[in-house]
């Protein structure tokens, strides 16, 4: 994208302050979501629009959006659709310019949230008709930080309609009383929320400019080629994780999608529960991930995640999968031995 704001609070910002500008923008105010959203993120982005925006949500098919749902619940009431990608599971979306084209043909805008790290080897946002790109710039490099470290961005095109709704401070290139000289200003500084204070559309809050710095001076060492390694690395390790889980017996994938970083199992063929794996693990000194219901374990893999480490989790699952079956054959032969004395 053209233009991107300092840093908000967080990413759970970025998107519900993008979603506001999408509603300002168009003077609508329904929302279709069209991703698997964190939970987490989606109390938090209802919370701060819920007085001017209608989230409604069209349910995603096999791990990403379902673009013929979508099209169909769309109306000229529609101020955007929103898209995760990846999604709270990692699914990667595939059909962003057909959400897009499908948006645009009644006026709504196409909001699609996303995490960075990836876009050294996807295709990103911009080239697919993504009007507001936002999300978080966590995973550029920085580290753990009583809570953090969070930082949202907000991206759109070098479109003065966009770029006005945009409360945040936006630096750029301008030139000075020396000829020939630039220096760095603000941008259309009478449109933020610091000029207009309580008359302001929206009210920024913190920002996290340092982390941004933080961000920047991470992206500058990796550089495009770094990125690109980094993208088919997580590609990789997470494709190859997936296998690893999904031929122990019991395991399923929950989605056929393309993944990043995250992907959801079903362990309910195993005889498991994802909480029962997570405290079993835990405790033998594995993360294996975190249990989003009784039987959905959602994984993640990162850059530092190695071979060994995806190997040691399989494996242990497989012996935890092993138990489960002895367990469940010894209480049949119990129950049978049972029925053959009352008999």
């Amino acid at each position: 994208m053209d233009v991107v704001n300092v840093p908000t609070y967080d990413g759970f910002q970025a998107t519900a302050t993008a979603l506001a500008m999408a509603g300002r923008l168009t003077g609508r105010r329904r929302v279709l979501v069209a991703s698997d959203v964190l939970p987490a993120k989606l109390s938090k982005v209802r919370d701060f629009v819920r007085v001017h925006l209608d989230l409604e949500f069209v349910a995603p098919v096999d791990g990403t959006a379902d673009a013929a749902g979508v099209a169909d619940r769309l109306g000229d009431d529609v101020a955007a659709v929103w898209v995760e990608t990846p999604s709270r599971t990692g699914a990667i979306e595939h059909r962003l310019q057909q959400l897009a084209d499908a948006a645009h043909e009644v006026g709504a805008v196409l909001v699609v949230g996303t995490d960075p790290v990836g876009y050294g080897v996807l295709t990103p946002p911009a080239e697919q008709g993504a009007d507001i790109v936002c999300g978080d710039i966590q995973s550029l490099g920085l580290h753990q930080w009583f809570g953090g470290a969070h930082a949202g961005f907000i991206a759109v095109h070098d479109d003065p309609r966009f770029v006005m709704e945009m409360p945040s401070r936006l630096f750029g290139l301008a030139t000075t009383d020396v000829p020939g000289e630039v220096g760095f200003g603000d941008v259309a500084y009478d449109r933020t929320s610091f000029a207009h204070r309580e008359e302001g559309k929206e009210w920024v809050g913190t920002a996290a400019a340092l982390w941004g710095i933080a961000a920047g001076v991470h992206l500058a060492l990796m550089g495009p080629q770094g990125m690109r390694e980094l993208g088919e690395v997580l590609l990789a390790r997470t494709a190859y994780a997936q296998r690893a889980l999904a031929a122990i017996p019991g395991i399923r994938l929950a989605d056929g999608a393309v993944h990043l970083r995250e992907f959801a199992v079903d362990v309910s063929g195993a005889g498991l529960t994802a909480p029962g794996i997570v405290d079993r693990l835990r405790a033998d000194g594995i993360e294996p991930g975190v249990a989003a219901s009784e039987h959905e374990l959602v994984v993640c893999v990162t850059e530092i995640t190695s071979q060994h480490d995806i190997d040691r989790l399989a494996t242990a699952i497989t012996t935890l999968v092993a138990a489960s079956a002895a367990e469940a054959a010894a209480t049949l032969d119990t129950a049978a031995t049972h029925e053959e004395h009352r008999a």
